[in-house]
């Protein structure tokens, strides 16, 4: 485990735990659901990284440039394959230091993904709070399709007010693969700001966002911003302490849709996004 401190912020890592963050709390309060004692699932933690793809593949099938992919199909008894190879691999420790830090995860190409990839994970505290940079290049000899995401568990409790902008939501079929677009204030009014934490079940993608995210908790509001990220997925299971603000560079199942938007990299090109969570009190 690394741990780092500044400016009142405190940040746990877990390398061998798919890189993910532990904790993360300002002046004693978790501003991300803590991670459980032995916890061994990414699915415990605070956050965690998504590459090379961000979400769900239908099937875990997918084809490009002539090429079939068959993943493997890593969530249980669930149909799609789910949030690409980092959140299941241990990751390196590349530096270490009192605020800052920076892992790596190296894919040599198998495992079902036949492109060779390098990616790289920064955390950084400051007075500004905590930023976190997620890069991924091409390490192979021919073009690579890519998506890349963050997967904070944000903490929130009862009143808890989510406000965000985007262009729409994707609803999705039973498999939570987006079916049909709708307005995106289809689950609740989040351009005006809305209760999350009395929200039902949500698990759809916003396209269009604009990059910033707020949760007021009441006696502070957390304030999420992301570059890189064209789109945010919302994840709220009913009845729980926590939801998921997930910026990511795609919409799930992207590989598979002829009209989304996705990363095409040519060997040795690379994409990167990045998150800056802070802290404002009333």
């Amino acid at each position: 485990m690394i741990e780092l401190s500044g400016a009142g912020w405190a940040l746990t890592i877990l390398p061998a735990l798919g890189g993910a963050i532990g904790a993360l709390r300002h002046k004693g309060i978790d501003i991300l659901r803590p991670t459980a004692d032995g916890a061994t699932d990414p699915l415990q933690s605070a956050c965690f990284p998504l590459v090379p793809y961000a979400n769900r593949i239908a099937g875990g099938r997918f084809s490009f440039g002539g090429r079939q992919v068959a993943l493997p199909l890593n969530f249980g008894d669930h149909p799609n394959t789910l949030h690409g190879f980092g959140w299941q691999r241990a990751w390196d420790v590349v530096e270490a230091g009192a605020d800052r830090a920076r892992l790596a995860h190296v894919h040599d190409g198998g495992g079902g993904w036949p492109w060779r990839y390098r990616a790289e994970q920064s955390f950084e505290l400051g007075e500004d709070g905590l930023r976190v940079t997620l890069t991924l290049a091409n390490a192979a000899r021919e073009p690579m399709p890519a998506g890349i995401g963050l997967h904070p568990y944000f903490a929130i409790h009862a009143g808890t007010r989510l406000s965000l902008n985007a262009a729409r939501v994707w609803l999705t079929d039973d498999d939570q693969i987006p079916k049909e677009a709708a307005a995106a204030g289809y689950f609740g009014d989040w351009a005006s700001g809305a209760s999350i934490s009395d929200a039902g079940f949500i698990d759809h993608s916003y396209e269009g966002w604009d990059g910033l995210a707020t949760l007021d908790r009441g006696d502070r509001i957390v304030r999420l911003t992301g570059e890189g990220a064209r789109d945010l997925h919302l994840f709220h299971p009913e009845g729980e302490s926590f939801c998921c603000l997930e910026p990511v560079s795609h919409l799930p199942d992207a590989f598979n849709r002829p009209d989304a938007v996705f990363d095409l990299l040519p060997p040795g090109g690379s994409l990167a996004l990045t998150i800056r969570i802070a802290v404002e009190h009333h």
